[in-house]
This record gives C-alpha cells, structure tokens and sequence, in this order.
C-alpha cells in the first residue's frame, strides 16, 4: 500500500501542481497572476494577494529542496525578489496585504497572519539556497511582530494593524471570520512560521517564542473538553464560538509536533504528543472512509457545511499519517490512504491540472472558486505531496 505512494506523490507533484504554477507568471507585470477562476479564466489586472505570493515562494523553494529542480529555483527566486520588491513595507516594516497588478500598494494593512507566511517563505528559501537578504527580511519580519503584535500582558498576538501598526477596527482575516482580536487561525501559521525560521536561526529570543506559541495551543487554543480548536478569542482569551473547523484540526495536529520536535524541548514534546491523538480524533467526526473529510460544523445550531475543501483534504492526509508514525496503527495509515484515494478521485483536475477548489456536498465540482487567487495557492496540496515524500524516505533509511 504505501510503496505505491512515493512514486504517484511525486508525479502529482510535478506533473500537476507544480507544472500548473509554473505557468502563472505574470509576463507582463512581473511577479505571479493574481486571479484565475475555477474556469481557467485568467483576471487580467486582478490585485495580488501577499499570501498567494508567500505560499508560491515556499512551495518552490521546497520543492527545489526535495527534488532539486533548478526550474524551482527560479521560481522560488521570481516570487522572493517580487515580494520583497513590493510587498515590503520599507517605511514602517512588515509585508502589505496586496498590491495592484502593477505592483502599487492597494490595501496596507499588516495582517499578522500574512507576516507569518511571508516568514514561511523567506526561511524555506534561505534553506534551499542560503540567501542572507531571505534570512535578514525573516527575521525582520519576525521582529515587527514581536514588537507591536506580541500581547506581554495577556500573551498571544493580535490579529491585525494599520500600515504604521495602529488599532484597526476591522481585523477580520476574512469576510467568514468574526472581529476578533485573537484567533486560531494566526496563532496557528505563526507557529508555523516561528518553527521553519528556528530551523535557521536559532534565536534565544524566537526559541522562547515558539515554545510559548506551542504552550499557548496546549493551555488556551485546544478544547479540553472536545479538544477541537477553538477559533476565537477576544484580548483575555475568552470565546463563545462553536464551529469546528476539522481541516484546522488536523492540521494543527502536526504542525504542533513538528514545531515541538524542532524546539528539541523533551518535556513539551511528551506533552504534545499525549494530546496530538486527541485532537486527531475530534476532527474525525468530519471523516468518512468514501468521502473524505467536511469543511465544519456548528454545534450550537447543527448546522454542517458537507463541502470537501481541497487544503482540508490535504492536511488531514498528512495529519493521519503523522499520528501514524506514532501510533503504528493500520487503521490511521488506512485512513490516510482513503483520503488520498478520494483527491484522486475526485479532486485533481486531470485536464487542466492543480486541484478543484472543493467538492460540494452534492458531489458536485466547485467551479466558481478560484483555482489560483488571494487564498488559492500550492502551498497545501503541494506540501501534502512533499511531507509524504520526506517521511516515506525516512522510512526507506530506516530498512536499510
């Protein structure tokens, strides 16, 4: 069963996502498209979105790691020199949220979240190539947030500022999102962020940060009643919400392991790993062996949203076979596997390459979201691919 899966990652890889990406330069204005629909139709003149342009920096410049592709380099290089160009806030620090398609500063806010993907990519190419200017803009970016984002009273982050890092009324990631002044969601991929640039930088500074980031999900953020994620929380960590995002779920399943594993921190990780099994069995209420897994549900109104997201997918690949690794259970790999059969199945445009924004819940394709677009990037699905790859490797050496 899992001989298969290095081979077909690898050619889903190259030969779907990543060969998809490769042909959204924007040729004209530099940089990347910033809008094709889920009819392949290209937006000409559509803003660009920082974090459409982070994610495709990270991808490359992991991707030039994994496979050494120099054709990923250069890709991985496109995107770095674009965001750095314009997206970087020279005056006040930190990245934009987007930009014309000419490059012209649109909306200026610092979206935290955003920061912490700008980080992502500028530490992943300083590891596939070792560019000092990548580092140096990382770690810049990391101290803007620290220094205006950072709650020392309360701890955690505030979602959201005005380009010189003022109070803005609407810190809303997204329209879905409640006006909250913490959430989930950021604490989640700067996290993430913090754990690619301590693999680089080992900060005495970053590594308390990062521990305190992994503590804040075990202590506040997970349930310890459902220990599903909680979502949102105003400045003193309270929350009154209850939809379950199963996709984050999952994802915050590894992704806190993996930062846990990387802080080399023995105790935390110990810690970790007691409740990682926890929160991978909360979000399998949104499992099925046929038909993946679904977006979210609300439990105080009962309300489902049945649609099979494409990141969803992606993570909950990697967070059952992550648990897997640990639990040695043919049941967890085997929910892996079936939820890699239903993305073959069912989520890959064969035709046009990359991957359909979601499966409805009639089964249906989603063709009136995005296939490539502020939130519609390569950054799941293709380090879905790269993160099976890498453990399947390991699990090479390990028989050798």
């Amino acid at each position: 069963m899992k001989q298969e899966l290095k081979p077909e990652l690898l050619s889903l890889l190259n030969d779907n996502i990543l060969s998809y990406w490769s042909n959204t330069i924007d040729h004209k204005n530099g940089g990347f498209l910033g809008r094709i629909t889920g009819n392949e139709e290209v937006i000409t003149g559509a803003d660009k979105g920082a974090i459409l342009n982070a994610r495709i920096l990270w991808t490359f410049s992991s991707a030039y790691r994994l496979i050494g592709n120099k054709k990923y380099l250069d890709l991985a290089t496109r995107a770095k020199d674009y965001l750095l160009k314009y997206f970087y806030d020279n005056k006040y620090g930190g990245i934009y949220w987007s930009v014309s398609s000419l490059g012209e500063p649109v909306d200026t806010k610092k979206q935290i979240y955003a920061l912490g993907f700008a980080i992502y990519g500028l530490s992943e190419y300083y590891r596939c190539c070792e560019d000092e200017d990548a580092l140096r803009y990382a770690c810049e970016i990391y101290s803007v947030i620290e220094q205006y984002s950072f709650d020392r009273v309360k701890n955690g982050y505030f979602e959201a500022f005005t380009r010189d890092w003022q109070p803005i009324g609407d810190m809303r990631l997204s329209e879905k999102d409640a006006n909250e002044s913490k959430t989930m969601n950021t604490h989640l991929h700067i996290l993430e962020a913090y754990t690619n640039l301590y693999r680089v930088w080992k900060d005495v500074n970053l590594k308390g940060q990062l521990k305190n980031l992994i503590e804040i999900f075990l202590d506040k953020i997970i349930n310890k009643d459902t220990y599903h994620l909680d979502l949102f929380f105003d400045d003193d960590w309270n929350t009154n919400y209850s939809i379950c995002s199963y996709g984050h779920d999952i994802e915050a399943s590894w992704l806190i392991e993996e930062a846990a594993v990387v802080l080399a921190d023995s105790n935390l990780l110990k810690r970790v790993r007691a409740v990682v099994p926890l929160i991978v069995k909360a979000s399998e209420e949104g499992y099925s062996a046929e038909s993946g897994v679904i977006y979210e549900k609300d439990n105080k109104t009962g309300h489902t949203d049945g649609d099979r997201h494409w990141w969803v997918q992606a993570e909950a690949m990697v967070g059952f076979y992550n648990l897997y690794e640990t639990d040695k259970k043919i049941d967890t790999l085997q929910k892996s596997i079936s939820v890699y059969d239903f993305i073959k199945g069912n989520m890959i445009d064969s035709v046009n390459g990359e991957w359909f924004w979601s499966i409805k819940a009639d089964n249906t394709i989603n063709r009136v979201d995005d296939k490539a677009g502020f939130w519609k990037c390569p950054y799941h699905n293709g380090r879905m691919c790269m993160e099976i790859i890498k453990r399947l490797e390991k699990d090479e050496l390990k028989t050798i």
